[in-house]
């Protein structure tokens, strides 16, 4: 078989949440780099995973969900989702099997369509392995039916790894020819800070009511050798909430949760970093800084 052209580009997946963009990211790249979560807007930056084929490399990059924004950040965020459409080679719809196709899901198409007109857009049923044939099948013509006639689209369930690697060859094909972006082996070209950051925020994001997820933000304020012990990092980060409540809800009774986030976040860093780690967390109050440019900037959005 001759050798097939090498191809290589970028592409986002976008849906409404939870409908598997970060955990499908995490099973093509082959490690957790997106954090997963069943809130929106949990994902705050563009994290690009990168997908090491021998035929092809692709750069997922994860933007937050698009949404009709009520607040300065919410624009921002927007508008970070602008920029990304506009400049990947392939755009991907995911819609989970198990979920009719909604109001959200058509006024997400109509967005790629207006901000992305010339973009290929591919479209994605997750989560098949939560319903039955047909079920996919019934699923698979809505979102052809949806996007039109020219996009293809591909079934997988990233859960169980079934046609991850399908999907893979799909997107390869729509790529451009061309050399790898980066070399071999590096799975996200975000800087560990940030990493750690999006991992905190997730721990500190588990099980926790619906009040929270827009309102919490890390930042790690500094990383040091560990004094105790050379062979460990020191990590301190400051968790901000918007009100004294939410501060109360992050750090339980006798700081049980706050220890609970800790030992989560720990373990997580500790596999992306390879070191073993000492994490120390604090929480502050930073009132209304989802609404404040200055508290914006200071927080990195």
């Amino acid at each position: 078989m001759a050798d097939k052209e090498f191809r290589s580009g970028f592409i986002c997946f976008v849906g409404r949440p939870n409908t598997g963009k970060s955990t499908l990211t995490n099973a093509m790249v082959g490690s957790k780099i997106a954090i997963t979560s069943s809130r929106p807007q949990t994902t705050r930056h563009t994290i690009r995973g990168i997908v090491h084929r021998d035929h092809a490399q692709l750069i997922l990059v994860d933007t937050p969900g698009l949404h009709r924004p009520r607040t300065l950040l919410g624009q921002r965020l927007n508008d970070l989702v602008r920029d990304t459409y506009s400049e990947v080679d392939v755009i991907a719809l995911c819609i989970p099997a198990d979920e009719k196709i909604g109001p959200g899901d058509r006024w997400i198409v109509e967005q790629i369509k207006q901000m992305a007109p010339k973009t290929t857009v591919l479209g994605v049923v997750t989560k098949i392995d939560k319903v039955s044939r047909d079920q996919v099948a019934h699923q698979l013509m809505a979102v052809s039916q949806l996007l039109g006639p020219e996009a293809e689209v591909v079934p997988v369930s990233a859960v169980k790894g079934e046609q991850v690697e399908v999907l893979v060859d799909v997107i390869a094909s729509k790529m451009p020819e061309g050399p790898a972006f980066y070399p071999d082996g590096e799975i996200t070209d975000e800087p560990e800070e940030t990493l750690m950051a999006e991992l905190i925020r997730e721990a500190a994001l588990e099980g926790v009511r619906d009040e929270l997820p827009h309102s919490l933000a890390v930042v790690i304020e500094e990383i040091q050798p560990y004094e105790a012990n050379e062979d460990m990092l020191e990590v301190h980060a400051l968790l901000y909430v918007e009100r004294p409540s939410q501060k109360a809800i992050i750090i339980g009774k006798n700081g049980s949760r706050l220890k609970e986030v800790g030992t989560n976040a720990r373990k997580q860093i500790e596999h992306i970093l390879g070191t073993r780690i000492y994490l120390n967390l604090h929480v502050k109050v930073a009132k209304d800084w989802q609404r404040d440019p200055k508290q914006l900037g200071k927080l990195g959005f």
